[in-house]
């Protein structure tokens, strides 16, 4: 009897907790020709890029020289910097670690020192989502959030055909921009032997007066994978309506790479 109770609360709490939590798109293309081997859900609707927006601020930044390598420039962390990322955030951070732990200061030093015209500029050559670095009206914080729940949006179809279009060196920067780039992504291989690269991105909504609703989490894993010749763009994408101890872009890089190898063999 207690068997039958104890999996009688399991189903409850698991099929609780899929209308507490969705994905909303999967999408998966060819790198080379942008042909969809996979979608499911709403991949056309514009949201928040969050910090997925550090791949193309990293080719901003690498085409405009103001970071050079992986390694520099290291900049180090000051007081009244944002530090909701913990200690991971409180250190001397370089490009390479910027993009692994996504450090949200060390992209406000770059979007200040880029300023939000030239930005802008960029974002509409890259056809990058609405390419709005305006920020939230009547706040003037776009070089500090305009990508982070903010004015700045894109769509799952749009993410991959913007990496698609920077792997197949489409996009107008320097070549060493996408290399150096892709440097500095965090790869991962898999059993089936697909390398994986991919940046996770993370934004709470704004409430009415200011505070984030962290019950309401948007995550996305967005990137590339590799094997032999082969290679595909994908993006996830996934909204809360509860808040998880797992924040939504870790859930969503999670799930992305455990069903990604059935996804591109499909």
């Amino acid at each position: 009897m207690k068997t039958l109770l104890f999996a009688s609360l399991l189903v409850f709490a698991v099929s609780g907790h899929s209308v507490q939590a969705k994905t909303v798109c999967t999408v998966v293309a060819d790198a080379a020709g942008g042909r969809v081997i996979s979608k499911t859900g709403d991949c056309e609707t514009q949201v928040t890029p969050a910090s997925t927006f550090k791949l193309a601020l990293a080719l901003v930044g690498f085409d405009a020289g103001i970071i050079q390598t992986a390694n520099s420039p290291k900049l180090p962390f000051r007081k009244g910097y944002v530090e909701w990322g913990g200690d991971k955030w409180r250190q001397d951070t370089t490009p390479k670690r910027w993009m692994k732990y996504s450090v949200v200061w060390y992209s406000q030093r770059m979007t200040r020192q880029l300023g939000a015209a030239a930005i802008t500029d960029y974002l509409d050559r890259f056809n990058y989502g609405n390419a709005d670095f305006s920020g939230d009206k009547g706040r003037d914080n776009a070089l500090e959030r305009a990508w982070i729940g903010s004015s700045l949006k894109i769509s799952p179809m749009e993410q991959v055909r913007f990496l698609s279009r920077m792997l197949n060196r489409q996009l107008p920067v320097k070549r060493s921009a996408v290399d150096l780039t892709a440097s500095i992504v965090e790869a991962v291989t898999l059993d089936s032997g697909w390398q994986v690269r991919g940046k996770t991105g993370l934004a709470y909504p704004r409430r009415t007066d200011g505070s984030f609703d962290r019950a309401r989490g948007t995550g996305w894993f967005v990137g590339w994978a590799t094997k032999g010749d082969r290679q595909v763009v994908f993006a996830r994408l996934i909204k809360d309506e509860i808040r998880h101890s797992a924040g939504a872009s870790r859930r969503a890089r999670a799930s992305l790479l455990k069903d990604l190898p059935g996804l591109i063999e499909n």
